[in-house]
C-alpha cells in the first residue's frame, strides 16, 4: 500500500476542480508522487468489481479498462499510471479465477496501491460525489478537498460548454438543480469525516495566492502562485434561480462566510 492515505478532490461540475487537479498533479510529480486528473478508478471499481463477481470467479478486469480508456486519466505521470494499472487489474482477475476468496474492497485497494505507488497519491473526479460512503469505506483516514463555486457562475459554465455533453441540463434553472444535488451530498457527508481530513474552499478564495497556499499546506505539496485564474467575472450580482440552489448556497457560505460577500 502507498505510505499515505489518498487526497480525493471533489466538486460539482464546472467548479474549478480540473484547473487545480492538474496543478496538484504536477506538484505530486515533483515529489514522486501520483495525482491523476479524472482517473475514476474508484467510480468504477464500485460497479465494475462486485462480491457476484468474486464468487462466480470472473472479475470484469475487461470491462473496467474500457471505461478507463474511453476518456483516458490527465495529469502528470497518467500513462504510466495506466499501465500499472493494467497490470494490476489483471493479477486481480487470475486471483479471482483461481478462487481467490479476497473481497472487492481488497481488490482495489490493491489495484490502487500498484498503480499509484508508494509516495503521495490521489485522485480529482467529480463524480465521487456520488459514491462518497464507499469511499470512506475503502480509504478512512484519506484526505478529502471540497471546491465549491457560485451556482449562477456554474449554470453559465455548463452552459457555454462545447462538445457532447448529454448529461448536461438544458436550461440555467436545471444547471442549478443539478449543482444543488451536488454539493448537498457533500454537505450530508462531511460530518463523518475527522476536520483536519477535509479543507473546504470556495472557488473565488482558490484564485488567490492565498488559498492556494491553504491547499498546499493541506496536501503537502507545492503549489506555484498565481496557476489557478479566474475565467469569468464573479457573478455577484446573479442570484441562484432554483429554490434547492439558494438554500444549498446558504449552507455552502456557511462553511465561509467570505464566499457570501463576493
Amino acid at each position: 500500500m502507498p505510505d499515505r492515505q489518498p487526497l480525493f478532490l471533489v466538486g460539482a461540475q464546472r467548479s474549478g476542480t480540473t484547473a487545480l487537479g492538474h496543478a496538484i498533479s504536477a506538484a505530486h510529480e515533483r515529489a514522486d508522487g501520483c495525482f491523476t486528473v479524472n482517473g475514476k478508478l474508484f467510480y468504477l471499481a464500485l460497479r465494475w468489481i462486485t462480491a457476484d463477481d468474486v464468487t462466480a470467479r470472473h472479475l470484469r478486469a475487461d470491462e473496467l479498462s474500457h471505461a478507463l480508456d474511453r476518456r483516458p486519466a490527465g495529469g502528470a505521470g497518467a500513462a504510466r499510471w495506466r499501465e500499472r494499472v493494467e497490470t494490476a487489474l489483471r493479477a486481480a482477475a487470475a486471483r479471482v479465477a483461481d478462487g481467490s476468496a479476497e473481497t472487492p474492497e481488497s481488490l482495489i485497494r490493491q489495484v490502487a496501491a500498484a498503480g499509484y505507488g508508494g509516495g503521495p497519491w490521489g485522485d480529482k473526479y467529480n463524480e465521487y460525489l456520488l459514491d462518497l460512503p464507499y469511499l470512506l469505506r475503502l480509504y478512512p483516514r484519506a484526505r478529502w478537498l471540497f471546491v465549491y463555486r457560485r451556482p449562477a457562475e456554474v449554470a453559465a459554465s455548463m452552459l457555454a460548454w462545447s462538445g457532447d455533453r448529454p448529461w448536461r441540463p438544458a436550461g440555467a434553472e436545471g444547471c442549478e438543480a443539478k449543482w444543488a444535488e451536488w454539493n448537498d451530498r457533500w454537505l450530508r457527508f462531511r460530518d463523518r469525516l475527522v476536520p483536519g481530513n477535509r479543507l473546504e474552499l470556495d472557488y473565488d478564495t482558490l484564485c488567490t495566492d492565498s488559498g492556494l497556499r491553504q491547499v498546499s499546506r493541506f496536501a503537502g505539496v507545492d503549489l506555484p502562485p498565481g496557476c489557478m485564474h479566474r475565467r469569468q467575472p464573479p457573478a455577484a450580482a446573479t442570484p441562484a434561480r432554483h429554490p434547492a440552489a439558494a438554500e444549498v448556497w446558504a449552507r455552502l457560505c456557511a462553511l465561509s462566510p467570505a464566499a457570501a460577500s463576493v
